[in-house]
C-alpha cells in the first residue's frame, strides 16, 4: 500500500512537471503573439524574435529562446511610455531588435552552458521604431531609436538585489522613455 502511494505521488509529480514544462513558451514559437493586446494609449508590436541579436549571437540559441521575455519587455515599453506621454497622445511602437544583457559562454563547459554571463562587453540593447500622434490625431513625432546601456554593470540595478532577470533592459527602456517624452507638463511631475 505504501509503495502504491509513493508510486502515485511520483506519477502526480511527473504530471505537474510535464504540465509546467508544456507551459514554457519559446519566443520563436509560430503561435506566440507578435503584439500586445490593445490597451491604453501605447500600442506595441515586434518583428520576428528569431532574427533578434539575442538569439543570433547569444552563445546558446535554445536557452535564449526560452520564456516570454519579448512580451515582458514590450509590456515595459508600453507602461514606461504611457506614464510619460502627454495627455491625449497616442504612441505606436515596433520593436525590431533586442539584445539582452550578458551572453552564454558555452566554452566554459557543460555545467556552465546555460548560464548567462554578465560582462561590460555584452550590454543590453534594443532597436525600435515609433510614431507619436497628438490628441488631434496628427503625427507629432516618429523615428527609429537604438537603445544601449554601456554602463549597465555600474548602475544601481546591479546592486539592488532584485531577481528580475530583465532589470537592465527595463532600466534602459525607462531611460529612453524619460528622454524621448520629456515635456514641460510631464517634467513637473
Amino acid at each position: 500500500m505504501a509503495r502504491t502511494k509513493r508510486f502515485l505521488s511520483f506519477v502526480a509529480l511527473l504530471l505537474v512537471v510535464a504540465t509546467a514544462s508544456a507551459k514554457v513558451r519559446n519566443v520563436t514559437d509560430p503561435d506566440a503573439p507578435r503584439s500586445l493586446p490593445a490597451e491604453g494609449p501605447v500600442a506595441v508590436q515586434w518583428t520576428d524574435p528569431a532574427q533578434f541579436t539575442d538569439l543570433k549571437f547569444s552563445g546558446n540559441r535554445w536557452e535564449a529562446a526560452r520564456g516570454d521575455w519579448v512580451s515582458q519587455l514590450a509590456e515595459h515599453v508600453r507602461d514606461a511610455a504611457a506614464k510619460r506621454l502627454p495627455e491625449g497622445d497616442r504612441l505606436e511602437v515596433t520593436i525590431t531588435d533586442i539584445g539582452r544583457a550578458g551572453r552564454y559562454e558555452p566554452w566554459h563547459g557543460v555545467r556552465m552552458q546555460d548560464v548567462r554571463i554578465m560582462r561590460d562587453i555584452y550590454p543590453p540593447s534594443m532597436k525600435l521604431e515609433f510614431r507619436q500622434y497628438g490628441a488631434d490625431g496628427r503625427l507629432v513625432a516618429e523615428g527609429t531609436r537604438e537603445l544601449r546601456d554601456m554602463g549597465y554593470l555600474m548602475s544601481a540595478a546591479t546592486l539592488t538585489g532584485t531577481h528580475d532577470t530583465l532589470r537592465f533592459e527595463k532600466r534602459m527602456i525607462d531611460d529612453w522613455a524619460r528622454t524621448e517624452f520629456r515635456t514641460p507638463a510631464v517634467a513637473g511631475r
